[in-house]
């Protein structure tokens, strides 16, 4: 997808999770992001996340800074589809999210029982395509779904139109994946993609990989992922986001913008990139 114009780019919500939604919007406004992705349901026991519950004064002021700074919500995180599951629980997030036009759920796969976690995943993505949303399963190396070409099998086994396997930079790297495994998959089961970047060695340790994924990532071109030639297998229509929580001291608004000026003049690379290639 590396295009003559730089695409549209979504602010996942975990690269500045301490900014509440309202902020969030402005704050995403100011730099020039076009969406950004909201935490409204914890990513692990304790995590942070928001509430923004329907009929409330908070979704009314959401909804009007949206429309108000030209921002849309893409995506809604996290959740975890594991051996206690129940899709019903999460129709209150899901009603939330529809009322503030989120397209997808994003999600991962923690159930060793593959076929109660592809019927799982089913029930999702029926429960989300009420509210006109899909649900995309990412990968992660601590995980039971814990590569791409097994989200993609997941989803596949699914059989929902409204379900897709997500992509992101650094999971694909470190699940030992690589730009080329989006070869096989339809585009049609590729809806989402997330930016960051890392050195090119991989962690010794799972609580290694798990530090690096929630605190240690870097900006895209600030690291040693092929990020170039991901960019490139990604289907015309993905919507790119840029996810990068770093243990760092910045100011949120400080780190929100170098990333995404970092994003920008990736894009720029990648595109000479692709001129000068034969």
């Amino acid at each position: 997808m590396i295009a003559k114009d730089a695409p549209p780019l979504g602010l996942a919500h975990f690269t500045v999770l301490e900014v509440p939604p309202l902020d969030l919007v402005s704050l995403a406004a100011r730099i020039g992001y076009a969406a950004v992705g909201l935490r409204l349901h914890p990513a692990f026991p304790g995590a942070p996340y928001y509430t923004i519950p329907v009929g409330s004064s908070a979704m009314r002021e959401m909804r009007e800074r949206m429309q108000g700074e030209g921002v849309s919500v893409y995506d809604i995180e996290f959740v975890i589809i594991d051996p206690d599951f129940a899709a019903t629980r999460l129709t209150a997030i899901l009603e939330s999210a529809g009322e503030l036009g989120a397209r997808r759920l994003s999600v991962c796969g923690d159930d060793p029982d593959r076929g109660r976690l592809e019927a799982n995943f089913a029930k999702l993505c029926d429960l989300a395509a009420g509210f006109g949303m899909g649900v995309d399963l990412e990968c992660m190396a601590w995980r039971q779904v814990s590569s791409f070409p097994e989200a993609v099998r997941v989803v596949e086994a699914a059989g929902r139109p409204n379900g897709g396997a997500l992509v992101d930079a650094l999971h694909l790297s470190r699940t030992g994946g690589s730009p080329s495994d989006l070869k096989a998959v339809s585009p049609q089961r590729i809806r989402s993609a997330q930016l960051c970047d890392a050195p090119a060695t991989r962690p010794g340790s799972t609580e290694a990989i798990i530090e690096e994924a929630r605190s240690r990532r870097l900006p895209p071109g600030h690291g040693d992922l092929p990020l170039c030639e991901l960019l490139a297998m990604l289907p015309d229509d993905v919507c790119l986001s840029v996810e990068v929580p770093m243990d760092s001291t910045a100011p949120a608004e400080a780190r929100a913008r170098h990333v995404f000026e970092a994003t920008q003049t990736l894009f720029e690379s990648c595109r000479v990139q692709d001129l000068q290639s034969p």
